[in-house]
């Protein structure tokens, strides 16, 4: 009985050992984007603030700003997951917001990376295009089917108006509605 002990303890011995071996051996690959962000200035230094509201196209004052950031902050804070507003004047060189978005969130980071819970809105006024990017795991709730519906029935009313704090904000405040 000692010898087959023996042999038994020596045999999971050598499996864990090839296992943490296989384990360190293993790369992961994070997803390669189409422009590199980090050349950027103001979305490098964004980066490492951790903001809410990245208005680069100043189309809200400071007040709108505040809310905004005050609605996503307590979300974030009673749930853990992670909601980022970027405004831009210009997605060059990518064509499609979307693209655009989904890059922009994975190179930021937003949401945890155990249940990947992001949501990142991006709004270029000069190309008329908004975008929302989701996580993996967000995108089970908040599917591309009811972000199109939220960006057409609550954003781009207000938009056509002239009213892009209120579009956002209706459409900030409908998601985290769907997402509960």
């Amino acid at each position: 009985m000692k010898i087959g002990t023996k042999i038994l303890i020596l045999f999971l011995t050598l499996n864990l050992l090839s296992c943490k071996g296989n384990a360190q051996e293993t790369e992961t690959k994070n997803p390669k984007t189409e422009f590199d962000f980090s050349k950027i200035e103001k979305i490098k230094e964004t980066k490492l603030k951790g903001l809410i509201i990245n208005d680069y196209d100043s189309i809200f004052n400071s007040a709108q700003r505040k809310e905004l950031s005050d609605i996503i902050y307590d979300y974030n804070i009673k749930t853990t997951r992670q909601i980022v507003v970027v405004t831009v004047d210009s997605i060059s060189p990518y064509s499609e917001i979307q693209k655009y978005a989904g890059d922009l969130m994975n190179y930021w980071g937003i949401g945890t990376a155990e249940k990947n819970n992001g949501l990142t809105i991006v709004v270029c006024n000069p190309c008329r295009q908004i975008g929302i990017a989701t996580g993996t795991g967000t995108e089970l709730i908040l599917t591309d089917e009811v972000c199109k519906k939220v960006i057409g029935e609550k954003i781009i009313p207000e938009f056509k108006n002239g009213e892009f704090y209120s579009g956002i904000k209706k459409g900030v405040i409908e998601l985290i509605e769907k997402w509960k």
